[in-house]
């Protein structure tokens, strides 16, 4: 198999006919890559000194005929393209996919049917409503874009971490944008929803309330771009080698599990380390602990379009894994980090009109707008219609067209001919008339008239928002409960505060109230809802109340793997109590770092140096998953009158974190009630008497053991008095 890093098709095509020019493009490929002891221009000139200008004198002048310094002037003003409207922050990674058996019943997508065959993908993650120099960690829907560089072409499945969307129709796409963005005449919020704008559209564009759910559920607040799933959206086609079609529903669900943060640690998050999300998956694939994806497909038979009570064309519609399973497909593995940022995360381009074979669009309204978008976005952010010619964005498969010229082409065509048919290539005539093994669009019956009009199949808002928030955890509902009050208190019109709420009380009326007591506004209305010109009343009857599938509680295998335990030390702790404990979870696969006051080292109280990795300061608690405080009674007592040390402790508590408290340590939490031989709260495993001083091997093992099942569960929500802590 060919892997994307290959020579492109022009070199290979070169080496055969024309041995200079495939040299000069293997030079060409390879002088960024092998980099010189010395710098030259970008035409290959030495340079002698790259600290002065040419001057009229020592003190003169700069010389116009100074072309070294005009070269690197010129590249550095232009070295900035047009980041994206959406999407503009972005991380990105190589890896391969490969299918589990042959999906030929379904499609004929070539790539989905041999299982000893490795695709080599791209995939780039974003966050859709920020500027590229904003924070990861914010509330926010997640962009999940994958390019399969596939024998037929390449494919690209542009989705999102939200398996539906704000909007029905491409028409309102403009508006939501610039709702959601910041207000043109401040330029405010950056990366964030909460601001008068957007909730003053979603409240007049009853259709918004469905995402809106989701958008404020801990999905919009991942704790990893490892952790998220990822949604085609949209319904699209397969067709197989017969010409059978079903629709299809893409789904990605990531092996380590569907993971979210706590909304205070978010923030905190943002303004500790804004690249939080870009870090942990760029140190995931360097420490070869490479992130998973399984693929799986949702199929309807053609003639069963309108089987499931909803109109599968509505984007702000999901199927509910409970009324059609998900068949699994394949797996995929990111195992590289780029090379260049620009390069490569930068400049890739994605396209949900990038199919091959075997895979169609539906008409689903919001998608065919897309289909236009994306190419015209490309035109103007990447400079012309040759994009494709960018390393990134460039096939592993033989091309060929007749297309020509343009800004920034790269490749070199040769002969007199750009036209089809023709006779002139090869010496014989060529022509395209209809080649049954190239991609042929399904022969779907059109209807009539051309009409501006939603089908009356879209007008049901609320029943599948209603379903999402019925399916979740009561800790989920809380967290949904608090994030509409957050968002809302910062919207400053109070007619907007009151629309939204009353459009929530056609979702869940106790969901309504709960969110409008703090924000100063009458109760909600669902009849003042119902009286807006955007109401359109269609209620679908859904076969079940509740969906498992749509809660994040208890995805994953319970595996601790890469989660992040900060060991909290001091001078005076008890090294002892700490080995076994440590050797169990990180044997388990959990990584640790050590946190003490300073860098270096502090002394334990055996007189040992224990090499401390990080501060309570320059790494906190939000940025680990677990806390392990190990025994001493010195140690304790110095992190107790440490300030920083305590709130370590007590905001990883109040995030809902798994603690280890192991002799003395327990100390620490004697501030929230937990008393010494109590019933420690949930995910807080305690050791009055550390195992090691006892000689008890036992002991200390179903410790460590009781710790990493705690980890393993991600966030203990049913934890009681987390409201009370000070932290």
């Amino acid at each position: 198999m060919t892997s994307r890093n290959s020579k492109p098709p022009a070199v290979r095509r070169a080496k055969a006919g024309d041995p200079s020019l495939a040299k000069q493009e293997q030079l060409a490929a390879s002088s960024t890559e092998l980099p010189l002891p010395y710098l030259t221009t970008n035409q290959g000139t030495r340079i002698a000194d790259n600290h002065n200008s040419l001057r009229a004198g020592v003190r003169g002048p700069s010389l116009l005929e100074d072309f070294i310094l005009r070269e690197k002037i010129t590249h550095f003003d232009h070295e900035r393209i047009p980041e994206r409207v959406v999407h503009a922050r972005g991380s990105a990674a190589h890896g391969v996919f490969k299918v589990y058996k042959s999906m030929s019943q379904f499609t004929r997508a070539a790539f989905l049917q041999d299982p000893q065959v490795e695709t080599p993908v791209f995939v780039r993650f974003s966050t859709v409503a920020g500027g590229a120099g904003s924070a990861d960690s914010v509330r926010d829907v997640r962009g999940f874009a994958v390019k399969f560089y596939t024998q037929e072409g390449n494919y690209d499945l542009v989705g999102n971490n939200i398996p539906v969307f704000f909007i029905q129709d491409a028409m309102k796409f403009p508006d939501l944008v610039h709702a959601v963005k910041p207000e043109p005449h401040h330029g405010m919020p950056q990366a964030a929803s909460a601001h008068d704008t957007f909730w003053d559209f979603a409240s007049l564009m009853p259709e918004t309330t469905h995402m809106l759910m989701w958008a404020m559920s801990d999905r919009a607040i991942p704790r990893s771009y490892r952790m998220m799933q990822g949604f085609g959206v949209h319904t699209f086609r397969w067709v197989n080698a017969h010409g059978d079609a079903h629709f299809v529903k893409f789904h990605w669900k990531p092996k380590l599990g569907v993971h979210g943060l706590a909304w205070d640690e978010a923030q905190k998050i943002a303004g500790k380390d804004a690249d939080f999300h870009r870090r942990d998956l760029w140190n995931a694939i360097e420490n070869g602990d490479f992130p998973e994806w399984e693929l799986g497909v949702q199929l309807i038979p053609q003639d069963k379009e309108h089987s499931l009570g909803f109109d599968l064309l509505d984007p702000t519609k999901l199927i509910p894994e409970e009324m059609v399973p998900i068949t699994p497909v394949g797996k995929m593995v990111l195992n590289r980090n780029p090379d260049n940022f620009f390069a490569e995360t930068e400049q890739v381009a994605f396209h949900p009109g990038h199919v091959v074979p075997g895979i169609d669009f539906s008409n689903d309204p919001l998608l065919q707008g897309r289909l236009f978008s994306y190419t015209d976005t490309q035109l103007s952010r990447l400079g012309g219609p040759n994009f494709h010619e960018l390393p990134i964005n460039r096939g592993v498969c033989p091309f060929h067209n007749f297309q020509r010229d343009g800004m920034h082409r790269q490749s070199i065509g040769r002969g007199q001919v750009a036209y089809e048919p023709n006779s002139l290539a090869n010496g014989a005539q060529f022509r395209v008339d209809g080649d049954s093994d190239g991609f042929v669009s399904y022969p779907e019956a059109i209807e009539s008239p051309k009409i501006r009009r939603r089908s009356p199949s879209f007008d049901d808002h609320f029943t599948q928002a209603r379903l999402f928030f019925n399916s979740q955890s009561v800790a989920e509902k809380e967290h949904i409960v608090a994030a509409f009050r957050f968002e809302l208190s910062k919207v400053q019109v109070p007619a907007v505060r009151q629309r939204m709420v009353d459009n929530l009380a056609q979702v869940d009326e106790k969901l309504a109230r709960r969110v409008a007591e703090p924000l100063g506004i009458d109760p909600p209305d669902a009849r003042a809802a119902a009286g807006q010109a955007g109401y359109r009343e269609a209620r679908i009857q859904l076969p079940i109340e509740e969906a498992p599938s749509l809660s994040m509680l208890g995805t994953g295998d319970g595996s601790v793997k890469t989660r992040q335990v900060a060991i909290l030390v001091a001078d005076g702790i008890d090294s002892a109590s700490l080995k076994p404990i440590r050797e169990a979870i990180e044997a388990a696969g959990a990584q640790c770092k050590v946190v003490g006051p300073r860098l270096g080292s502090v002394t334990s109280a055996s007189k040992r140096q224990v090499v401390v990795d990080a501060t309570y300061v320059n790494m906190p608690s939000v940025m680990f998953d677990a806390v392990l405080v190990p025994a001493g009674a010195e140690g304790v007592q110095a992190l107790r009158q440490n300030g920083d040390a305590q709130h370590f402790v007590l905001e990883a508590f109040k995030h809902c974190k798994a603690l280890c408290l192991v002799g003395e340590g327990a100390q620490l939490l004697a501030s929230v009630g937990m008393e010494a031989g109590g019933q420690p709260p949930a995910g807080v495993v305690v050791a009055d008497t550390p195992p090691v001083q006892t000689g008890d091997t036992e002991a200390a093992q179903a410790i460590a053991h009781a710790f990493v099942a705690a980890i393993g569960k991600h966030r203990h929500w049913d934890r009681a008095g987390v409201e009370a802590v000070p932290a």
